[in-house]
């Protein structure tokens, strides 16, 4: 959330081990551009009847005059497992302080009880909205096996009555974590207020699924007189769906960012390798988000701040990249770098033939399961793109890198891959063949993608941010300066790289 000149971000912590387990607390840091950071005392530790097992994910809401609340989960006891869950709300112990650094817990919490059926999966409250005199939130659980959000009702943010009906349900789902619910413009890149309900909107639900470990979202109408979400009839609602990343992403959450009148994602990569780390996952740099012209789907692009930390820049332009090509982008570091290149090709007859055989698969994972049969091996139409977080002789690397399909009516599917299957020479790390499709149409011959690189971690973002993907990697030589960075095209169509720019990033400032 935004207050009194800065960015407060909380975060699931375990101050005693790498990994998450009790106690889990709420560690918090401000800053001023949400890319230097200052960390504080932790905000909320387990210190009551109501959270004394550990305090979980929750929102953050602005009130009226200024005043911001948060909304969390505790958990009262370990048994059932993962605990008895209920929702707490705590307020800053001093308002004119702008680091918040204190927060009261109210004696009058749980202020929202679970029922009978799902003590042990009721949690993560949502940013409240308001709607016909009363705020709204929603919490993540499940029956059975069928995802819902509950919703809730509140005249002074205390006192919360459960509707009779959720605002949205799915079956065969799943625990639903960490559910987030807000509007979107119909037009222009601006952001919108939670509780904007007015004008040309569109509304987003998104939920994390506890059986998938990847956020999904559709697009839809929120009905404020039934208090009901519907989902598009473009949007498929569940495992098979839209997703933010394609990658190594969960756990995410949006604010409202009213200084610059955007709406900012943020998500989290877990680790495989914690123990070596010292961390169970870390936080990815913060995404501008807005709906795409179509009206279907969600556009990331990372926040402007970012490129504050940009310094050496390498302008690359008009190179042609024949079959088996493989060019050095020389001048960058390349362990630690901002990429953006557009690729154009001359025709679309090379592109490979979309395998019926596929079509018969599950549509969730479709992509990622075809990036891991095709890879980087020899096609038509790509695989175009570049090799990052590369080592001397190539033993390690994590290549992001487009394909062209054609389709049986003739039309054409583009995949996107970041495959961290070759990334690293270290056993028993997690090292999948992530990708999504982008959904446009190749009538300009052209695709762009962006990414950043920051040792471990590589943040792609294809085609201007309609499809994102993370990759979380554990090189063990492709390290500093023993790391390298390419452009390649293994396929039989001439790729031309009509722009390349690419910078060194700096650190930022993390004070402790």
């Amino acid at each position: 959330m935004y207050y009194k000149g800065y960015y407060h971000l909380f975060y699931q912590y375990n101050p005693k081990a790498d990994e998450w387990n009790e106690p889990i607390i709420w560690a918090h840091s401000v800053s001023k551009d949400m890319i230097n950071w200052i960390s504080l005392e932790p905000a909320i530790v387990p210190s009551k009847p109501f959270d004394k097992i550990g305090c979980w994910s929750g929102s953050a809401t602005i009130l009226p005059g200024n005043k911001p609340v948060i909304l969390y989960t505790g958990i009262i006891a370990k048994i059932p497992d993962p605990g008895h869950q209920v929702q707490n709300y705590a307020i800053p112990a001093n308002y004119s302080d702008p680091f918040l650094r204190k927060w009261i817990k109210p004696d009058d919490n749980p202020i929202v009880k679970p029922t009978y059926e799902n003590v042990s999966s009721f949690r993560d409250p949502t940013t409240a909205w308001f709607n016909n005199g009363h705020w709204k939130m929603i919490v993540g659980s499940k029956h059975k096996n069928r995802g819902i959000a509950y919703l809730y009702r509140s005249r002074d943010f205390v006192k919360w009555t459960k509707a009779k009906h959720t605002l949205h349900d799915k079956p065969n789902t799943g625990m639903w974590e960490c559910p987030d619910f807000y509007p979107v413009s119909t037009f222009g890149t601006h952001g919108l207020e939670t509780s904007a309900l007015e004008g040309g909107i569109k509304h987003v639900f998104k939920v994390s699924l506890d059986v998938t470990k990847f956020d999904y979202y559709t697009m839809g109408t929120y009905n404020t007189v039934k208090d009901k979400y519907y989902p598009d009839n473009t949007s498929i609602d569940g495992w098979a769906g839209l997703r933010y990343d394609y990658g190594n992403f969960y756990a995410s959450k949006t604010f409202f960012d009213p200084v610059q009148n955007r709406r900012i994602l943020w998500g989290w990569a877990k680790e495989s390798d914690n123990r070596k780390k010292g961390w169970a996952g870390i936080q990815l740099i913060p995404r501008m988000v807005w709906l795409h012209p179509s009206g279907k789907q969600l556009v990331q692009w990372p926040i402007h701040e970012l490129e504050s930390l940009r310094g050496d820049m390498v302008h690359l332009s008009d190179i042609k990249l024949n079959k088996g090509d493989m060019v050095e982008v020389n001048g960058v570091t390349a362990a630690q770098a901002d990429v953006e290149v557009t690729f154009t090709f001359s025709s679309l007859d090379e592109a490979e033939t979309f395998d019926p055989e596929w079509s018969k698969l599950p549509s969730e994972n479709l992509a990622m399961k075809i990036c891991g049969i095709k890879g980087t091996k020899q096609g038509g139409l790509g695989p175009f793109g570049i090799l990052t977080l590369a080592s001397n002789r190539l033993e390690e690397y994590t290549p992001i890198f487009f394909r062209v399909f054609k389709t049986v009516n003739n039309k054409h599917k583009i995949l996107m891959c970041s495959d961290a299957t070759p990334s690293s020479l270290r056993h028993g790390v997690y090292r999948p063949s992530f990708a999504g499709f982008v959904d446009i149409i190749l009538d300009k011959k052209k695709l762009s993608l962006r990414s950043l690189i920051d040792h471990s971690v590589v943040e792609s973002f294809g085609e201007g941010g309609m499809t994102v993907i993370t990759s979380r990697v554990y090189p063990t030589l492709a390290l500093g300066e023993n790391t390298h960075l390419y452009l390649f095209n293994n396929g039989t169509e001439t790729v031309t790289v009509e722009k390349l720019e690419a910078w060194s990033m700096k650190n930022p400032h993390v004070m402790n």
